[in-house]
């Protein structure tokens, strides 16, 4: 009954075709994304051999943010997320445009980012064709299916997750297969860097490997879309993150397993090096068209959480509002998808976005510390409708790990992230000016 009231309270704009199994599956997929195949090479340059230490680190991190997005989702199930979680904790406008901001900025530049990546070597193995027209093509290939509808966004993404699966099953199988043939060396997975310490190794290791369970907060600017979101999401949400979590570890266990550290930290393809170390004859060409399949599937849920976050901040009057509109049969938000869509082609044109891609780990940490601090000071409102309740603890360490993570990022960093914050700060000013101009017409004319 719960779920049926709380279906009645949330918008019915937006088609409510998610079930269970496919937010799960939504999930997994954002949180394993493209990264894990060039992970280990930068991971053992920090801990050396004992790769599956700072990941198991990371992912207790990942898990104590979860735990606060967890409760904000069920207890307010509406698209827009962090935005809306800021705009009910702290009620300033101001504030929760920024945190959405942050939100939709790492977003769309991550996609930018991935229909380059897309169209760079992974994409020239098969095909030779200009970099900048291949990833603007890729782009608007994503938006048709994003505006096609969830449900079908969801069924590709279901494939595209279990192919990206596959390719980090091949090397746990092939290390299996190496091992059960008497090669390897099982001692270098507890083997640290002689120049550090372990804790202060696995701590650096882990700032690196949180970046790779980034991912699960998209989900929120999806809820609506799902079907019984209370019983539903944090089911979806916790067992995707383990699932990736139990992956990640026996991927870098693998790794440490078949090549030394010292070969994973001058390898490119540093997954590719380790199935090629043991000896099972696995063309390389299936991991190019694998990594390929794990981009694309990056970017599209990074697209389907974009455009949603864009809705959703509109129809709570932070953006314009025909960002708000919808196609009447398919009931997605076209709008949102189509300017979304432009920005991210835009960026894609710019080329060279090193430097803002880790700004982008900056905003979401930014995000994920609103977050935290929101599920406090929301504990004072009730709803009538049962949702899912974190122990108090979890908040308080999850703002504790985004602060010390946020410690860590590059004053260039931190000055590229405050440009970008005082660029939306200035769009929501603009915002604000139309609309009170808007209302003062509106009152003259009345």
């Amino acid at each position: 009954m719960a779920d049926i009231r709380e279906a009645h309270q949330a918008h019915d704009k937006l088609k409510r075709g998610i079930t269970g199994p496919l937010l799960f599956v939504f999930i997994l997929g954002d949180v394993l994304g493209a990264g894990i195949y060039a992970l280990m090479g930068v991971l053992s340059a920090e801990v050396g051999d004992a790769l599956w230490a700072p990941l198991l680190v990371a992912l207790a991190l990942a898990l104590l943010t979860a735990g606060s997005y967890a409760e904000l989702v069920t207890k307010y199930p509406r698209a827009g997320g962090a935005a809306v979680f800021a705009e009910r904790a702290f009620k300033v406008k101001w504030l929760s445009f920024l945190v959405g901001f942050s939100m939709l900025a790492a977003g769309v530049v991550s996609a930018a980012g991935l229909a380059l990546a897309f169209a760079g070597d992974y994409l020239t193995s098969f095909i030779d064709v200009p970099p900048t027209l291949a990833a603007l093509v890729f782009l608007a290939l994503v938006a048709a299916l994003n505006a096609r509808g969830i449900r079908e966004s969801m069924r590709t993404n279901m494939v595209m997750t279990c192919i990206e699966l596959s390719g980090l099953v091949i090397v746990i199988v092939a290390v299996a297969i190496m091992m059960g043939s008497g090669g390897g060396d099982v001692s270098r997975i507890g083997q640290f860097p002689t120049d550090t310490s372990p804790a202060i190794a696995v701590l650096g290791g882990a700032i690196i490997a949180y970046y790779s369970f980034v991912g699960f907060e998209t989900s929120a600017n999806i809820i609506e879309e799902v079907t019984a979101p209370s019983r539903v999401y944090p089911r979806a949400l916790f067992g995707s993150l383990i699932v990736a979590g139990i992956v990640y570890v026996l991927v870098g266990l693998a790794s440490a397993i078949a090549l030394p550290a010292e070969d994973l930290q001058n390898s490119s393809g540093p997954l590719l090096d380790v199935v090629a170390a043991t000896g099972v004859p696995i063309p390389e060409i299936l991991f190019s068209l694998i990594a390929l399949i794990a981009v694309a599937n990056g970017a599209l849920l990074t697209m389907i959480m974009a455009s949603r976050l864009a809705f959703g901040m509109a129809e709570q009057g932070l953006l314009p509002s025909v960002l708000g509109k919808v196609l009447p049969k398919r009931r997605t938000p076209w709008v949102a998808i189509v300017a979304t869509t432009a920005v991210a082609m835009v960026l894609a044109l710019i080329g060279d976005l090193a430097t803002l891609a880790e700004t982008v780990v900056l905003l979401l940490l930014f995000v994920f510390l609103s977050t935290n601090i929101a599920v406090l000071v929301l504990r004072r409102e009730t709803v009538d409708h049962d949702h899912f309740r974190v122990w108090s603890f979890v908040p308080v360490l999850g703002a504790a790990s985004c602060i010390l993570l946020l410690s860590q990022q590059s004053a260039q960093v931190w000055m590229f992230g405050i440009v970008l914050l005082a660029v939306g700060a200035v769009l929501y000013l603009a915002a604000r000016v139309v609309r009170r101009r808007r209302a003062d017409r509106g009152a003259v004319q009345g």
